[in-house]
């Protein structure tokens, strides 16, 4: 007959007991102490996520369930330690048994336990951005691909290429269609150079960042013993965010909850804002149907926004089809203004409404760290930047580079700059060292042939000026082009205006060249159009290139003067996500800007904008600005009328504040 022996839980500590019921609202307390099973936690907006998880962390402890037994997945390393830290202030138990960080972390650490299995020796690297692309970049050469008579991708293009295919689940085939049409014509070889890269990973014993969720699913789905290990180890699985999982991470989260099913997941479907990025919106919206029987939990009051705010924001998202329909309810008093629209003539006079309003609001007492203007891509925010500058606001950008410090504005600038003044070297190197095959020590020999025929004087002509000098042959081809182009810009060594210049330049020798080097090819391209708009303000080539030039100086001026002072924050939306300040503006709501006009093509792509438009007005605390111009530069257009966008239109007249804005234009 076998023994019988009974396993009893650990008891808490005396003291340590949490009145959950005290320390929560009614909706978190019922989702924090949620018996076993699935559940879906749809947490608002400022609604307390964090303090939902963590309080659920401390619930399952307070009940008995040992840390070893508790996985809390994250997308940041800072959410995880955030979380657990407050768990461990909570609780007088020792927790660092307790798994937690973001997936990929989680990935390595069972990678780390079975490499083998894997199909890797114990010891692997892992190898960072720039490990990857130097093995993309040598991989190219060494399956024989030759990218100089086209244009093909480079290893960082290649990196996001094969990242998006895994994360998403689709093949190279789809995502060159939907993403990177402009290399459908090397479906093949980029399909080579994966299998190649895939034999050189192994080979070396190295892994990208992708592989460690990749190669880790594979494992389980291969491998049912180590798969059923972690099964019964993982009793409660947690998930942080959950509406920005995409296909590969929705997968690992069900093989460890496969067996018990008790996982709880917890996010807000109306700030699923990252499908560019391999998110799945399906994921959260489609939980229930995942898991039969789940629970599913709402959390609606918000502690950020005042009351005004949240009626614009509950607006904003109603317009959306697919959504779990909630309502954030305000826990604190009304401000004392209501949001504000603000129409506008042009661009330029939206970036000095935002400048003089933002110095009002100082004088108010509002300090510059409480303040944020949010846009719907990096380039809406040039002529803020630059106005900002002319009035010596400092700030901080979190969607990049400042403009004109970015790599593709200065390429393009270095040709306006080299037929203004040949003589200039940084400009000429810079110039040269975009095309294929010429490097630093190339671009100075090019250099010194070029100064010495320069200092002979006389009338320049580009072509005879680079005819005579020798190339690398890859580069032989650009090199007519360039010579070409800038004979075609500057005939006689006389510049044209400076937006004829810019238009040329991508045409004939950059726009090949961006699309090869950089994966968010369309966001520069419209940042390049960006500046073509803002140069036709300029008849002179120099007079656009001095300004240029003083506007960063100042800038740089600017910044450094201040760098221990207060800052105000310009962020896209999607950087946005997370943060809160006490008064926001969002700028550039127009149709076409945002929404973008690359959304206006399907319903799925217009619902996530309107669920990024919802994020940009949850970040506000205490006062909202919605702003547009009436007018929009268009290149070979001229000025185009603005519509307000259509987002604008889906709120009631009465929530938001008119203003008219008179006086000075830019």
């Amino acid at each position: 007959m076998a023994r019988q022996y009974t396993l009893s839980r650990p008891s808490s500590p005396a003291g340590s007991r949490i009145d959950f019921a005290a320390e929560l609202n009614p909706q978190q307390h019922e989702a924090v102490t949620a018996p076993p099973g699935p559940a879906l936690v749809i947490a608002g907006a400022g609604s307390g996520k964090t303090r939902t998880l963590t309080f659920r962390v401390a619930y399952l402890l307070e009940n008995g369930v040992l840390p070893q037994n508790i996985l809390l997945l994250t997308f940041t390393n800072k959410a995880a330690r955030e979380m657990l830290d407050r768990v461990a202030n909570l609780l007088p138990n020792d927790i660092s048994g307790l798994w937690g960080g973001t997936f990929h972390s989680v990935g390595n650490r069972l990678l780390r336990r079975h490499p083998e299995a894997a199909g890797f020796a114990p010891g692997f690297s892992i190898m960072d951005r720039e490990d990857q692309q130097d093995m993309l970049d040598s991989v190219i050469v060494s399956a024989g691909i030759d990218p100089k008579d086209k244009r093909f991708p480079k290893g960082e293009v290649l990196a996001d290429v094969f990242s998006f295919a895994i994360n998403t689940g689709r093949s190279i085939d789809d995502v060159l269609v939907e993403k990177y049409p402009h290399f459908l014509e090397f479906n093949d070889k980029i399909a080579l150079a994966q299998k190649k890269y895939e034999e050189k990973k192994r080979a070396a014993n190295s892994l990208d960042f992708d592989d460690l969720l990749e190669k880790t699913l594979l494992m389980l789905q291969k491998e049912p013993a180590i798969a059923e290990r972690y099964q019964r180890q993982f009793q409660f699985v947690l998930v942080d965010e959950y509406q920005d999982t995409n296909r590969i991470q929705a997968d690992f989260i069900d093989i460890l909850a496969k067996l018990q099913r008790n996982v709880m997941v917890v996010g807000d479907d109306a700030q699923s804002i990252y499908s560019w990025r391999g998110a799945n919106f399906k994921n959260i919206l489609d939980f229930p149907k995942r898991y039969p029987g789940a629970k599913v939990y709402k959390i609606e009051t918000n502690y950020r926004s005042a009351p005004d705010i949240l009626d614009v924001a509950n607006a904003a998202i109603a317009g959306n089809v697919h959504q779990f329909k909630k309502e954030l309810v305000a826990a604190r008093p009304a401000a004392s203004m209501k949001p504000a629209l603000v129409p506008l003539g042009d661009s330029n006079q939206q970036a000095l409404f935002v400048a003089q309003r933002i110095l009002d609001l100082r004088e108010e007492g509002i300090e510059l760290d409480e303040i944020a203007v949010l846009y719907r891509a990096h380039f809406h925010s040039m002529e803020v930047q630059m106005e900002l500058t002319r009035h010596g606001i400092p700030f901080s950008i979190t969607s990049g580079l400042r403009f004109f410090e970015q790599a593709h504005i200065k390429d393009v600038a270095a040709f306006l700059k080299f037929v203004v003044n040949p003589r200039d070297e940084v400009a000429f190197k810079r110039m040269v060292r975009l095309l294929p095959g010429i490097g630093a020590r190339s671009a100075e020999q090019l250099w010194n042939s070029v100064s010495d025929a320069l200092s002979r004087g006389g009338e320049v002509n580009f072509h005879q000026l680079f005819s005579p000098l020798k190339v690398p042959a890859k580069a032989a081809r650009m090199w007519e082009q360039l010579a070409h182009t800038l004979d075609e810009i500057a005939p006689g060594g006389k510049p044209h205006p400076p937006a004829e210049m810019i238009r040329s330049v991508i045409e004939a020798v950059y726009d090949d060249y961006l699309k090869a080097k950089f994966p968010n090819y369309e966001q520069r391209r419209e940042d390049l159009t960006t500046l073509g708009n803002f140069s036709k303000q300029y008849e002179s080539a120099a007079d656009f290139l001095d300004q240029l030039a003083l506007l960063t100086s100042l800038d740089s001026e600017v910044t450094a003067t201040n760098e221990d002072a207060e800052m105000l924050t310009l962020s896209s939306v999607h950087q946005a996500k997370g943060l809160e300040w006490k008064v926001v503006f969002v700028i550039w709501m127009a149709d076409g800007m945002f929404p973008s006009n690359r959304s206006l093509e399907s319903d799925e792509a217009i619902e996530e904008e309107r669920r990024l438009f919802y994020v940009a007005v949850t970040r506000a605390k205490d006062e909202l600005y919605l702003t547009y111009p009436n007018l929009r530069l268009n290149a070979g257009y001229g000025e185009m009328l603005q519509r307000p966008s259509r987002f604008l239109g889906e709120v009631p007249k009465e929530l938001l504040e008119e203003w008219q804005v008179g006086g000075a234009s830019w």
